[in-house]
């Protein structure tokens, strides 16, 4: 074996722990911006989010699954979001299990699952909102980005 090939096994048992942690936090997050009523879900209501208040926008996640992959619409739609995002220095990141982040993030009252293909963790301008998940996702997608990573995939805990 060659010192590169233990040096990448090495990367990526490291990358994989990094996404397991990334994952965790971020469930940890989405439960305690869901208590705080902190999270804006929908394609549609956080672009009214980004749009009227930018600055209270602390975190973004986009979810799709195989379904999902296909749809033009939604692609341009994430395309734009994540260029708002980078615009306005918000962390974006991608998961991909949707099923998982509407468990996550609840219903509408009608029953019916939430849109969850784009989350927001909003925080109000005033008085921002600390959380220490938000500062280890924070973290991680500034590692993510020094190897050129620019919207990281999260995967979330098994239940």
């Amino acid at each position: 074996m060659t010192l590169e090939e233990i040096t990448g096994q090495e990367n990526t048992m490291e990358n994989t722990e990094r996404v397991q942690c990334a994952g965790a936090a971020l469930e940890e997050l989405l439960v305690a911006a869901k208590k705080q009523d902190y999270l804006t879900v929908g394609v549609y209501e956080s672009a009214k989010v980004m749009n009227v208040d930018p600055d209270s926008v602390a975190f973004c996640v986009l979810a799709t699954d195989e379904e999902y992959e296909c749809d033009i619409a939604l692609q341009i739609h994430f395309t734009l979001i994540q260029a708002f995002c980078f615009d306005n220095d918000i962390n974006v990141v991608r998961v991909n299990d949707i099923e998982r982040l509407a468990d996550l993030v609840g219903a509408e009252e009608t029953g019916e699952p939430k849109d969850a293909h784009c989350i927001l963790v909003t925080s109000p301008s005033a008085n921002p909102w600390k959380d220490p998940a938000l500062d280890k996702l924070s973290l991680f997608c500034e590692e993510s980005r020094s190897v050129c990573d620019w919207v990281p995939t999260i995967t979330l805990p098994e239940r």
